[in-house]
């Protein structure tokens, strides 16, 4: 496939590839048209909406790859977790831990039909994007029961229960692999981990909770990939450890300086400012 997006992971590329990780979302009249008929759960759950909010962006902005539109709790959902969908407050999860492995995905098929209607769609030289949301992102929710401010819940689950807490994030490692596993086999050409939530650790809790599970998780991987982690200028160091082909990080991060250049040796995407899209 003659892709810069693709080339950019071999240092190949002529030209800086563009994407935008929320791409296929609420900002499009296209989108709005579907939402209006549809719960967020339905458009998630039915391949044929899914694929087509994923294929949305291509023709509308020209990005140079697609995403798929998935939710991060699609795994726990899978795994046994009772999740809902508020439009206002997000999602919301019944924290009970009864969680079950997921050894043929039966309950993920959805999403691999979905995966699998998006390449049949994609026409020109356009890589998909699948991805996952990493153990500790996905099990702050969990813990919290959705979005949260000040992870009171999480941190004294860290500190008071850390053995359980390791046997629940070695419970989600094994599974993020077979997820993503079964996103390349049905199609995608790269994957990315979402750890949305990491950067609010220190970066000696950063090494002991998250970084063995990731590591684990991307050297299982045989496809591209990119990690994501928001708020982590303090963690750069550690970040660079992560073995992931790219590491993506948000606007905190100042590129431009030489202390940040040496302890980034991999390929960066991101770094822009959310608030520059609403200029002229």
């Amino acid at each position: 496939m003659n892709s810069p997006f693709l080339e950019a992971f071999a240092g190949t590329n002529e030209t800086i590839p563009v994407w935008f990780m929320r791409q296929a979302g609420r900002y499009l009249p296209e989108y709005q048209a579907i939402k209006a008929a549809h719960s967020l759960e339905t458009m998630f759950k039915t391949p044929d909406l899914a694929a087509e909010i994923t294929c949305q962006p291509i023709d509308i902005l020209g990005v140079d790859a697609a995403i798929l539109f998935a939710d991060i709790l699609t795994l726990p959902g899978a795994m046994g977790f009772k999740i809902g969908f508020d439009d206002r407050k997000g999602p919301v999860i019944d924290t009970h831990f009864k969680m079950k492995d997921v050894h043929d995905h039966e309950e993920i098929g959805h999403i691999t039909e979905t995966i699998k209607q998006v390449k049949n769609k994609l026409t020109r030289n356009i890589p998909l994007i699948g991805f996952a949301g990493s153990p500790f992102t996905v099990l702050s929710f969990l813990i919290e029961g959705g979005s949260s401010v000040g992870y009171k819940k999480l941190f004294k689950y860290m500190k008071a229960e850390t053995d359980a807490f390791h046997q629940l994030m070695e419970i989600l490692t094994i599974n993020t692999i077979r997820y993503l596993q079964q996103q390349i086999k049905a199609g995608v050409d790269v994957v990315q981990l979402f750890d949305t939530c990491a950067g609010i650790l220190s970066q000696e809790d950063f090494k002991d909770l998250v970084l063995p599970y990731v590591q684990r998780i991307f050297a299982a991987l045989k496809v591209p990939s990119i990690y994501f982690v928001r708020n982590t200028a303090h963690l750069l160091s550690l970040l660079d450890l992560v073995n992931s082909d790219f590491l993506s990080v948000d606007h905190t991060v100042n590129l431009g300086t030489p202390a940040t250049l040496n302890q980034i040796q991999k390929g960066v995407q991101g770094n822009l400012f959310n608030g520059n899209l609403y200029l002229d």
